[in-house]
């Protein structure tokens, strides 16, 4: 089970971890010269110790949404649409992404483990996401890369803090300890009502359903509120759009947000 939250708090503490500056760790973590972080993680517009040295842009992009919402087929379509447009773009998703990751994958997805409790879903989630992280998503963004990922902290808080109605404070600090405090750029969130994204999923590619997908109705209504509370909390980073509708209208709703990111970060660099 989780450790008490002093526990946490001594941790954390330990690890000069202020839950208020999140930069000021994250800079830390990393050991880079001087870095401006786009809100409370990715490296946006890194820049060495030497003025004239190049400015690396990334971007670090993440889709969330519930059951059936149709994210994995949007990813794809943005990612081939971005390299077109000449980007560096890596494609990724949770749980996995590593070897290691993919195993625990197995173990979290598999619908024999019914007996698995909220806090070892949360946990195996945690390890998974603190190893992509650190071995695929981070060296892809200092290289200036866009990472495209599907799912990814959000999804931990919607499922297993709204879904089984556990401690969300206790959670976002593990997240934060989990992922080095690495926050998207903006999250792509596709909002489908329970039952149509549940029968998308049932009627779509005949796959048997997961562990995750099993559970009951009212279970994936409380990750969907879950999901629209955190965008109302965080409007500037959170893109909420109507998922129901026809695949290519979502598909340019999309490319309308991501361009307004793509061109930010540039127009800071000229300034």
């Amino acid at each position: 089970f989780l450790p008490d939250r002093p526990c946490l708090f001594a941790m954390a503490w330990l690890l000069q971890y202020n839950p208020v500056d999140h930069s000021s760790f994250a800079c830390r973590i990393q050991g880079n010269g001087p870095c401006h972080f786009s809100r409370q993680g990715s490296v946006r517009g890194w820049q060495g110790h030497d003025a004239n040295e190049e400015h690396i842009l990334s971007l670090f992009v993440t889709f969330e949404g519930p059951e059936g919402c149709g994210k994995t087929t949007q990813m794809r379509r943005l990612a081939a649409y971005l390299r077109k447009q000449g980007h560096d773009v890596l494609t990724t998703r949770e749980p996995g992404g590593t070897p290691i990751g993919d195993r625990v994958r197995a173990i979290l997805l598999d619908p024999l483990h019914t007996e698995m409790q909220p806090p070892t879903e949360f946990l195996l989630f945690s390890a998974a996401r603190a190893q992509h992280v650190a071995q695929v998503i981070r060296p892809h963004l200092a290289r200036g890369g866009v990472v495209l990922c599907d799912r990814f902290a959000d999804s931990s808080l919607a499922y297993q803090g709204y879904g089984h109605c556990q401690d969300l404070d206790v959670l976002r600090i593990i997240s934060r300890f989990a992922t080095g405090n690495l926050v998207p750029d903006l999250t792509v969130y596709l909002d489908v009502p329970v039952e149509v994204g549940l029968r998308r999923k049932a009627g779509g590619s005949g796959d048997a359903w997961n562990r995750m997908e099993q559970k009951e109705i009212a279970y994936h209504e409380r990750v969907r509120a879950g999901y629209l509370a955190m965008a109302g909390q965080e409007p500037e980073r959170w893109v909420v759009i109507d998922a129901v509708g026809d695949v290519g209208a979502v598909q340019a709703a999309i490319r309308e947000r991501i361009g307004q990111e793509l061109i930010a970060p540039e127009t800071a660099a000229g300034r």
